[in-house]
Parts: C-alpha cells; structure tokens; sequence
C-alpha cells in the first residue's frame, strides 16, 4: 500500500492532445464545474421566491424571516459539509469517486426538489447540501494533480480556466432557470437545474480516462478499526436523531424551525470549537501558534464579509421582486436574472484586478494583504449603505430602478475581487503544517458562521426589508474594515514573516 501511494502519477495527457495547451483531463472538470455551478446557481436563483411564494401561486407561503433563513442555513451547510466532503476524499473513496458520488446526489436532490411536496423540497434541500460538500471538496484537488510537476507554469493558468466555468455557469443559470421556474413553473426549473447536473456527471464520467491516475488513489486509507469506531458513532448519532424527531413529529410539535435551529447552532459552535482546537494544539510551533492567532482576524473579517454577501439570494433577491422595476429601456425580465449580475461582474472585473496587483507590485504600491482585506470588507459594508438608501426609496409600491442593484452588485464584486482571492492564498500561507491540507476547509467555516449569524438574526425576527437591516450590517462591516486597518502593525507581527 505504501508503494502505490508514492509512486509518481503518470501524466494524463495522451497523443500530444491538449486543451488550450492545458491537459484535456480540464476540459472535462471545466465542463463537470460549470454544469454543477449551473444546477447550484440556477436553484439558489429560485429558492426564496418560490419559499416566499404564495400557495395559491405554486409557492410555500412562507414568511419573507423563514425563507431567508432557511436560504441561509442551507448556504452555511453546503460550505459546512465540504470538510467532511474533503474528509472522505482523503480517507475513504478518494477525489475522483468522492466527486462522482456528490454529482450524483446533488442530480437526485434536484429532481427531488422538482416534486410538488413541501416534504420532498426539504429532502431535496439536504441531499444537495451533501452532494455539494462532496463535489466542492474534491475536484479542485483533481485540478491540481492534472499538473504532477507542481512547477509547471501551466499551473495557474489550469485553476484560472477553471475559474471561469464556475462564473459562466452562475451567470447563465438564472437567465434560463430562474425565467423557466419564475414564469413557467417553479418545479420545472427545479427540475433543469437536476439536468444540469446530469449533464455535468456525464462530462465527468466520459473525461475519467484523461484525469490523473492519482485521483483514483486514497491518500491516507482507514484502517479497519478506524472504520468500525465511526461506523458505531455515526449509527449512534443518527439513531439519537431518529428518535428525536420522531418524538417531535409524533407528537405535532414539528415545524421548520425544529431543523433550523439545530442547524444554524452547529453552525456557529463548529468554526469557534475548530479555531480553538488549533490554537490550543501544543503540537504547533511558536510560530504556528501565532499564525493561527493572525488568522482568526483575518477568519472573524471573512465571516463579516460573507455574511453580507451571501444575501444576494435571499434578502437582495426578495427586494429585486417586491421593489424594483423589473425593466429597462421597455424590456421586463424576471427579477433572479440580477444574479447573473455577479458572475458578469467577475468574468469582467477580474482580469483587471489580476493586472492591477501586477501593476503596482512593480512599482512597490501593492496594498498589503491586511489591506486588502479592510478595502474588501469596507467596500461589501458600503454596499448595503447603498442597500439602505434603496430600501428607503421604496416606500409604499414605489419600485425603483434596477439601477440600485447594478450599483450594489457591482461593489460587492469589487469587493470580492480584493478578499476573496487573497484569503484563499493567505490560507495557505498562515496554514500550520500540520492542518495543511484541512486549512482550505476551515476558510470555507467563515462562509458557514457568517451565514449561521444572518439565519439566526432572521429566524429571532429581525425585519429583513427594513432599513434597519441593511444598516446595522453595513455599519458592521465598515467598523471591522476600520478596525482590521487600525490594527493593523499588531496583526502583521503575528503573521510570522507571511506578507
């Protein structure tokens, strides 16, 4: 066993062939990542409206606090899962079956969600938030292994194509799911999104003969005592849960909020307890332990940003429906389609900011990384400042211009553009040795706590279309932006030498 995991993965590249002189193996994980990006995107594009949605109109008939929280947990789960996700790909199944198995959920959670019952959306729900821990974990490792050479300077070309499936699948989604589920059928569009699923599980399965051999290979296999012991305790927990809400729903006492609260606690109580666990680790060196004391700086600005910027589904999206003019220059169009606004942004913007960092690197006026991340969570907190200002110029049944949102999606991208990238490198730059590969997982946690933190002001009825709301938010974000930079000569000595 030790051999085959040491011995060097062959190149996957046969005959010469290439894609954009990249292993062709990319071409069909571009093709996998778009389609998953397009069920993914296309049914976030739905999922408040149709929640909120009148009964009488094919909806749930929600409240506008419910359906955003549940929006909200299911995000912070889809990112929660992806360390158990990363977990499996490593120990059990390895990066390549672990990717298939999550398409293949996800495809079922789909078609699920397509069945006109309130039980099966719910079940549809979780099997997508499985699936898409599964997936995401894993098939940007498969990337990176088309590429054994880990200097070949295609390398970073490889993850930026990649980059662009995901935007060009999250732009499309909503101008064609989004318009099929708001005007035609909500389950219909359910339903698309699960075909495009499927679609991308095909280009997977058709593409295994050019992915590396090394996504076969299970990096650090169970032993067979380690598979009984979690075999046991997950059987147990899972048995503790049947019984629980078996008791629940026996008795009438089950509603929604029965899943949510639970849900959103673990939310919060994971990130904190997996912080803690490293901090605490007497395995790290000095300099390890002050790295993960930067990094929770770092980690609490992320969440912030997060938070705010995951409400394009659900607050902007119910706001885009309720109180915007849904035409410019006499074309109407369904209001999911401002979701498509983002990824544009990124496919656009990108490419500029990339050149910019270059630009003035040279010229020694690159902003630091604590920089950046103050500009980046200012900028998401001057967003709903601009939010504020819309929400209070819809008053009554005035809708305003779709202007509004233009201008609130188009800094929030900027925004993005500044963090995010720059969080993902930092990640592995501050990353103990000995949390290297899992430290990924944990920059997903700030997705996860910052969403858990919305899901728990919606579900305790916080008003979510006041100007309240995007105030107080905005106010937040702007002050951990301040404070980063104020603090900024603190923070950097703790960073251990990482720029």
């Amino acid at each position: 066993m030790a051999s085959s995991l040491t011995k060097e993965a062959p190149a996957p590249v046969a005959g010469g062939k290439t894609f954009l002189g990249h292993p062709r193996g990319l071409a069909f994980l571009f093709l996998t990542e778009m389609w998953e990006r397009y069920s993914f995107y296309g049914m976030r594009a739905l999922l408040v409206l149709y929640l909120s949605a009148a009964v009488i109109d094919g909806g749930l008939g929600l409240t506008f606090a419910t359906a955003t929280a549940i929006y909200s947990v299911y995000n912070a789960m889809v990112y929660l899962l992806a360390l158990p996700g990363g977990w499996l790909g490593d120990r059990v199944w390895g990066p390549r079956k672990t990717t298939a198995v999550g398409g293949a959920v996800i495809m079922v959670g789909h078609f699920t969600l397509a069945l006109p019952s309130a039980g099966t959306f719910y079940a549809g729900l979780a099997l997508i938030a499985i699936g898409s821990g599964l997936l995401k974990a894993n098939i940007s490792t498969m990337v990176g292994q088309l590429y054994p050479d880990k200097n070949d300077p295609r390398r970073d070309g490889g993850f930026s194509i990649f980059y662009m499936a995901i935007n060009l699948g999250a732009f499309v989604a909503p101008l064609t799911i989004g318009t099929v589920g708001q005007k035609v059928n909500w389950h219909l569009g359910f339903a698309m999104a699960g075909v495009g699923m499927a679609l991308g599980l095909m280009c997977f399965v058709f593409g295994f003969r050019f992915l590396s051999s090394e996504s076969t290979v299970v990096p650090s296999p169970m032993s067979a005592a380690e598979k009984s012991t979690l075999l046991k305790k997950a059987g147990l927990w899972a048995a503790v849960a049947v019984v629980f809400y078996g008791i629940v729903g026996g008795g009438g006492w089950f509603t929604v909020n029965w899943m949510l609260w639970p849900l959103t606690v673990l939310g919060l109580v994971l990130p904190v307890w997996y912080l803690v666990k490293m901090k605490r680790d007497r395995e790290l060196s000095t300099t390890e332990q002050s790295r993960v004391s930067a990094y929770i700086w770092f980690f609490v600005v992320a969440a912030v940003f997060w938070g705010i910027y995951d409400q394009t589904g659900s607050t902007l999206t119910l706001f885009a429906n309720d109180h915007t003019a849904n035409t410019l220059f006499g074309f109407e169009f369904p209001s999911s389609w401002f979701q498509s606004l983002n990824p544009l942004y990124v496919m656009a913007f990108a490419p500029v900011a990339a050149w910019a960092w270059i630009a003035l690197n040279k010229r020694g006026k690159e902003p630091s990384t604590i920089s950046k991340f103050a500009n980046g969570v200012f900028l998401i907190g001057l967003s709903f400042f601009l939010m504020m200002l819309a929400q209070a110029a819809a008053t009554g049944d005035t809708k305003v211009t779709p202007l509004w949102l233009c201008a609130v999606y188009l800094i929030q991208t900027i925004g993005e553009l500044t963090l995010s990238p720059v969080g993902l490198s930092l990640t592995t730059k501050l990353a103990p040795q000995k949390y290297g590969s899992q430290m990924m997982g944990v920059w997903f946690l700030a997705v996860t706590a910052g969403d858990s933190v919305i899901a728990l002001l919606q579900l305790i009825g916080a008003p979510t279309d006041s100007q309240w709301w995007f105030a107080s938010q905005g106010a937040l974000a702007v002050l951990a932006g301040v404070a980063v930079f104020m603090f900024r000569r603190k923070v950097k000595p703790l960073m251990g030498g990482v720029h």
